[in-house]
């Protein structure tokens, strides 16, 4: 079922338009809102939200229309900011018990959801620390911790791996992760990489410019590719030459050790576990290629970047 619908919405600053024309339908679980910088997509969330009325056109988020109801969106929506906006001179428990009595819990409940979302977070042990003192992996993880404090059904997370490393990337990705499938939900999260996406998304959402360019489900855009990718120990020039010996057609991998061979109606699976037992190599892999988002987007134009 859809949590967000949007018919025609549009949104001009004066002579640039941000968003145009927007009919989009998002469907539950965890939904990536992919575009470059500039593309229009947190002009997008702020108007789901309520907190910027559109110039033309509309839209509803969970039953709820977004140019009338913003305040009892705002009581079932967690919203986390890409800017900058955490105060530094209190601690995490101080800033999220906060926020859970403005969303209108009574001070104990507010204190145990603080507690608990902390936790979950990873930031229990440092939750009386100032936030001036995070870094910043530890501040993008308060602002993920204040937008569920208040136990939402959708949480909209705008760039929430900007400023982290690798390492940092991946931690958060993973939280996003088990806030759909631990607790059941919905999530919008934005990000010019579509690498990331790929990861977590059930399904994708591409505007450029605020023009809607695709919507489809992760599945279908990364369905099974007309390939085998093999992955062997060693001596992968000699069992490419044998594959090649058999008619197969192979394409070498960027990974040492790694290629592709092409499905043919023969079996080509057979072939790859003939040609390794008879050369005593070791087969580390042996699995039906995947699409990558990528691919959707190697030929175009598109300023979207495919770097995880």
């Amino acid at each position: 079922m859809a949590t967000i619908t949007t018919s025609g919405l549009t949104k001009s600053f004066g002579p640039v338009t941000a968003v145009s024309n927007l009919t989009v339908e998002l469907p539950s679980g965890v939904v990536g809102l992919v575009g470059a910088n500039g593309a229009g997509k947190s002009t997008l969330i702020k108007m789901l939200l309520g907190l910027l009325s559109p110039t033309s056109g509309g839209a509803t988020i969970l039953g709820f229309d977004c140019l009338t109801d913003g305040l009892k969106i705002r009581e079932v929506v967690g919203y986390m900011p890409e800017s900058e906006c955490l105060p530094l001179d209190i601690s995490a428990t101080e800033f999220l018990v906060h926020m859970a009595r403005m969303s209108g819990l009574p001070a104990d409940s507010a204190r145990e959801r603080a507690a608990d979302t902390l936790r979950h977070v990873g930031l229990y042990e440092e939750r009386y620390r100032p936030i001036g003192g995070y870094s910043t992996g530890m501040k993008q993880r308060v602002k993920l911790a204040q937008a569920l404090v208040h136990d939402p059904k959708l949480v909209f997370l705008d760039e929430p791996t900007n400023g982290l490393d690798p390492a940092g990337r991946d931690d958060m990705l993973g939280l996003i992760s088990r806030v759909s499938s631990d607790f059941g939900i919905s999530v919008v999260v934005t990000s010019h990489l579509l690498g990331e996406l790929e990861r977590i998304s059930d399904h994708i959402v591409v505007i450029d410019g605020g023009v809607l360019q695709r919507s489809t489900s992760t599945a279908d855009a990364t369905q099974f590719a007309g390939s085998l990718l093999v992955e062997v120990t060693d001596r992968a020039d000699a069992v490419i030459a044998k594959l090649r010996e058999g008619g197969a057609s192979v394409a070498e991998g960027r990974n040492q050790g790694s290629f592709a061979v092409e499905l043919t109606d023969d079996d080509v699976t057979g072939t790859v576990v003939a040609a390794v037992a008879e050369l005593g190599v070791g087969l580390v892999r042996l699995q039906r290629k995947r699409h990558q988002l990528s691919e959707i987007f190697a030929t175009n134009d598109s300023p979207v970047e495919v770097a995880s």
